[in-house]
């Protein structure tokens, strides 16, 4: 299985990844009887298992030195990722999948701005014209949705790309980092806290089988897809093609569960996009010999 996914092209395997993961929303909304708890636990729970039996897979008897070569960076970096997935299933709960996808896509902007504090990165005009353009596209977003409950899911929606650029950051710094590794540590504790918080465990039959669709399949395979794909796959391809969540995600949600977003969030989503494509503009031009090779 492994072989085969490492035969097909890079930029193939990222948008098997992004398609995996698109279904988030939908599993999410799905759910009969679990709470936001007991949703992430089992999650988790899945997730564990498919990134496990990967790294056994990958690394076989070095598997153990693979955490050890991790070390703290690859702790925090569990650690932060995992705050990523809490945040999303408490998004996906409490806010429309439309809002939480394209406020996920707001995480180049953070990491451009991350990038100028912290990396010492300059901020070009067309990274400040990306940034002015997606906080008001999701002034659009939020402002259509003005309930208590909806505005909370909106704010958490944020918690994952702000985690996905400190992420980044953390790779770019300690740059040996293995991603997978860092992925099955943010399970782990993703599913303590499922556990500590939830109380309660149990589920119908029904819940634990999209438990098993949302770690195994959506998350599991989506994570590992795009680390395998984004080896060989220029940088500004990536986060192109990684949109293709947040066009898919909305669309599942409505063609399975009739969950139509306001007018408002369609436009200001795609104002989000847009301010993501233009940072991408200047790296598509810098990579355009790889791409063609």
């Amino acid at each position: 299985m492994i072989n085969l996914i490492n035969k097909l092209p890079g930029p193939l395997i990222i948008f098997l990844g992004a398609f995996s993961l698109s279904f988030g929303g939908l599993i999410v909304k799905s759910f009969e009887g679990a709470n936001l708890w007991q949703i992430l636990f089992w999650r988790s729970i899945f997730f564990i298992l498919v990134v496990s039996i990967f790294l056994i897979l990958t690394y076989k008897k070095n598997l153990f030195n693979a955490f050890l070569n991790s070390g703290i960076p690859g702790l925090v970096g569990g650690l932060i990722l995992s705050t990523g997935f809490c945040g999303y299933v408490f998004a996906m709960y409490n806010t429309t999948v439309a809002n939480t996808n394209f406020i996920i896509q707001t995480q180049t902007i953070f990491l451009a701005i991350f990038g100028y504090f912290f990396l010492k990165e300059k901020i070009s005009k067309l990274t400040l014209i990306s940034i002015i353009l997606a906080i008001s596209g999701i002034i659009l977003m939020v402002g259509s949705s003005l309930s208590p409950g909806q505005t909370i899911g909106n704010i958490a929606a944020f918690i994952m790309p702000l985690s996905f650029a400190i992420l980044i950051l953390i790779i770019r710094k300690y740059p040996n980092v293995d991603m997978v590794p860092i992925q099955l540590i943010a399970g782990i504790i993703a599913m303590i806290i499922g556990y500590l918080v939830a109380g309660k465990i149990l589920v119908s039959v029904y819940d634990i089988y999209l438990g098993f669709l949302a770690g195994f399949f959506q998350l599991g395979f989506g994570f590992i897809l795009i680390t395998i794909g984004a080896r060989r796959t220029p940088s500004a391809l990536v986060g192109i093609i990684m949109l293709t969540e947040a066009v898919l995600g909305p669309f599942w949600a409505w063609l399975f569960i009739n969950e139509q977003p306001p007018l408002t969030v369609l436009i200001g989503g795609s104002v989000v996009i847009m301010a993501v494509l233009l940072q991408f503009l200047p790296l598509l031009k810098k990579n355009k010999p790889s791409i063609q090779s």
